[in-house]
């Protein structure tokens, strides 16, 4: 024991009680204060009030009262503030930072909805990087451009920007369920985002730490089936997003010999799919989802089966929302399945469109303009009003079951899902979000589907219609440049339908 140490150590016994804690405390205020210098230093002057009139957490930090609504005391705030300064102090090692981070997870556990709120805004507000030094790295990688110095200046810049908050996160890591309490605080974050722009900072680093914790180089495809242990099996019925599994027979169904399912899974999640693909191996393109899930069908003979459907991919949990592994899963699957069924040739999915409807209720008079008179004549004919106008046509399309194949409004509903998925883009990218998925993994509209999900959910969604995805192994590449051009690469039979 040092000299300084001793008399550091048996001074503090001599110490009035509670000078400790008083001490800590105004040392977590010189933090606040210092951090409140620097940020209000470089940011323009705004109103003190926040959100809805609330007080902003720097000035609950310096305050003495708790206010109105306030879930902490400003005393326990700034508490609550030293603690997780402590999970991160260099002094401490990697094990004492693990345990300080748990000390902390075991208080949020028994915390209310509105300390938790509390809690995220101090990891959110108070470890950002210091933005003296980001600008004086910055100021330095610029001028040490194009001269021997600028790969130092880079990595000194790189290092500026780091905040302490995603230090923070690794130490919450460190803990065996501290993955596992980081994926379900930010997926319980995710209502309060939405109102309370303050927790896009911890929300966005958040996801970006996610992005490398659960890069596919670290996760396990594993077989989901029958025999599987029943809680594995309960996870499919909770987290099945696509279609309802609405028994054990309807599980089990989706499990039998001629279905295969398949999850990646984390090795500190190891009982959570993080997502999951339902898969039936049978002899042709379907068309309809209902002899897929019909528990009475016989199974399908595996030594003729040639194609493989993809026909449910759900996500098991919010809290990795931005994270993306689909494409990665799809890509092991057909692998997978390639090695155990040699005649497979055919990978395509029977997938909903689910932002169908919503699309046609404000764009059906920009698509009854596209009609030439004789289409458009014989439109209005159909539906017993001449000009047909949108409300005339949407009226005509709420009841798609009992519409003949013959029937006018059932080849302009076709014509119209063909534009959505083959021509309507956000961003330059498909505006359907389950488009965007396949699309972006290389496949390609092939086929839409008449009465191809003919449930309440289906007829709500895109009035009964599915679609196809193919996966041409051979064309993935070429589909994907042509995407990334504004290119939507469609079948013929899609195609054929545009206006």
């Amino acid at each position: 024991m040092t000299q300084e140490s001793w008399i550091n150590r048996n001074v503090g016994r001599l110490l009035p009680q509670g000078f400790k804690q008083k001490q800590a405390e105004a040392q977590t205020e010189y933090v606040v204060n210092a951090t409140n210098f620097v940020a209000e230093k470089n940011a323009p002057s705004q109103p003190s009030k926040g959100r809805a009139g609330l007080r902003p957490t720097r000035e609950r930090l310096q305050a003495t009262l708790r206010q109105g609504t306030e879930a902490l005391s400003p005393r326990v705030l700034r508490r609550i503030l030293q603690e997780l300064h402590a999970v991160i102090d260099a002094r401490v090692s990697e094990v004492e930072g693990g345990r300080r981070a748990a000390a902390l997870m075991a208080w949020y556990a028994g915390a209310t909805p509105a300390r938790r709120l509390d809690l995220w805004l101090l990891m959110s507000e108070m470890f950002v990087a210091d933005p003296v030094k980001v600008q004086a790295a910055q100021a330095k990688f610029a001028a040490a451009l194009g001269t021997p110095d600028e790969a130092a200046a880079e990595v000194h810049y790189r290092r500026a920007t780091v905040s302490p908050r995603r230090r923070l996160l690794q130490r919450f890591s460190a803990d065996a369920a501290g993955i596992r309490f980081l994926v379900n605080l930010r997926a319980e974050m995710q209502t309060a985002l939405k109102t309370d722009k303050r927790l896009q900072a911890l929300d966005v680093e958040m996801e970006y730490m996610f992005s490398t914790w659960f890069d596919v180089g670290f996760l396990e495809l594993r077989r989901i089936s029958w025999d599987s242990p029943a809680s594995l099996v309960e996870k499919l019925i909770k987290y099945e997003a696509v279609h309802d599994i609405k028994s054990w027979s309807d599980v089990k169904n989706r499990l039998d010999s001629d279905r295969r399912c398949y999850g990646f899974f984390h090795p500190r999640l190891p009982d959570e799919p993080l997502i999951f693909v339902e898969v039936a191996l049978i002899d042709s393109l379907a068309d309809c989802i209902t002899p897929l899930l019909d528990e009475s069908a016989d199974a399908v003979d595996l030594t003729a089966a040639t194609t493989a459907i993809f026909y449910s991919i759900s996500n098991t949990q919010d809290g990795l929302r931005g994270v993306s592994f689909g494409d990665s899963l799809i890509k092991r699957v057909v692998e997978t399945l390639k090695t155990e069924f040699p005649r497979l040739k055919v990978f395509s999915t029977l997938s909903p469109i689910p932002g169908f409807r919503n699309w046609l209720q404000k764009n059906a008079a920009a698509q009854l303009d596209r009609l030439d008179a004789s289409a458009r004549e014989e439109l209005g004919r159909a539906v017993g009003f001449e000009p047909v106008t949108a409300a005339h046509f949407l009226a005509a399309c709420e009841t798609p079951l009992a519409l003949k194949p013959a029937s006018a409004v059932r080849l302009m509903l076709m014509r119209c899902a063909a534009v959505y998925l083959g021509r309507e883009t956000v961003h330059d990218k498909p505006l359907d979000p389950v488009a965007r998925f396949h699309l972006g993994n290389g496949a390609r509209v092939e086929r839409l589907n008449w009465a191809g999900d003919p449930s309440a959910k289906g007829i709500k969604q895109s009035y009964g219609i599915m679609v196809n995805y193919l996966y041409d192994l051979q064309r993935l590449g070429k589909y994907r440049e042509g995407l990334a051009h504004g290119r939507i690469p469609t079948a013929s039979a899609v195609s054929t339908l545009f206006f």
